[in-house]
């Protein structure tokens, strides 16, 4: 049985997983849930401003830290996409959650689809890819698209090293600040860079496996609802061409949102145009 703990007036609480790991959430507002999933090496903070947003406009906002990430418990195993899904399973259970939006971005949206996989859509109505990590962000033959194992590799050396430093210069090519024109504030960088510490480092070096060689190829031919699968085209983190249109095209029932220009994480007017289309999406 998955166990759970409350803390209702507070808007927070945490449900145990059956292996014993603590999985923090935040639970605002009340109506149709809506489910975040965050992306590596955040937490749930990143989802603010689209929950807040959400659960203005009548929608139960759920959003929790990854095992490893933020506030849940920094376990030693477990940091794979299977027990990831399986984490989400236990917090929707728990929680007794029917008819669920599932908003994933990047390593969250790898974690959405493999819960539509392995766990079916039972309880799910709707689901929102963004910048999202299916099908597969790793190179190979059958994926020119993706991105090299030295690409990772990279990443892992970066965690390992000087982890702060690697970081702070992660934010950069995140939220798009070296292109030309970028208006990103410090304290996004600042943001990022508290998020990402909070991270265990066992937890964050496994993760990098977790969300660059897991093929959810099988996962998205299997989801039978609604998905928004909205993808920036100058997406730095995981390259367009390598993920959403390929997502889309092995979805049954999927509607394909690019925005020009835009990097793989969204903030200021770009994350306010995206929770707009989240919401139409979610009351249509």
């Amino acid at each position: 049985m998955h166990g759970q703990l409350i803390h209702a007036e507070s808007g927070m609480g945490l449900v145990t997983t059956p292996d014993g790991t603590d999985i923090f959430y935040k639970d605002w507002g009340s109506g149709q849930p809506v489910v975040f999933s965050h992306g590596w090496p955040l937490n749930a903070d990143a989802w603010d401003g689209s929950a807040h947003v959400m659960a203005s406009n009548g929608f139960r906002t759920i959003a929790h830290d990854r095992r490893g990430h933020g506030r849940s418990s920094q376990t030693w195993h477990g940091h794979d996409m299977d027990t990831y899904a399986d984490d989400l399973a236990a917090l929707i259970d728990s929680l007794d959650l029917h008819d669920v939006i599932l908003v994933g971005h990047s390593t969250g949206g790898g974690e959405v689809t493999r819960y539509l996989g392995r766990h079916g859509t039972g309880r799910v109505a709707k689901a929102v890819l963004l910048g999202a990590v299916p099908p597969l962000m790793l190179r190979t033959d059958a994926n020119p698209e993706g991105l090299p194992i030295a690409a990772f590799d990279a990443i892992r050396a970066g965690v390992t090293g000087d982890r702060s430093q690697f970081y702070k210069d992660l934010a950069v090519p995140f939220y798009g600040m070296n292109r030309e024109g970028a208006q990103i504030s410090q304290g996004v960088v600042d943001a990022f860079w508290l998020w990402s510490m909070q991270v265990g480092l066992k937890g964050a070096l496994d993760c990098i496996r977790a969300f660059s060689e897991t093929d959810f190829t099988d996962d998205l031919r299997q989801i039978d609802v609604p998905v928004l699968v909205a993808h920036g085209d100058d997406d730095q983190i995981v390259p367009f061409l390598a993920s959403a249109p390929k997502t889309a095209d092995l979805l049954k029932d999927a509607q394909l949102k690019v925005y020009p220009g835009a990097p793989h994480g969204f903030t200021g007017a770009l994350e306010q145009e995206f929770t707009a289309d989240l919401l139409a999406f979610a009351r249509a």
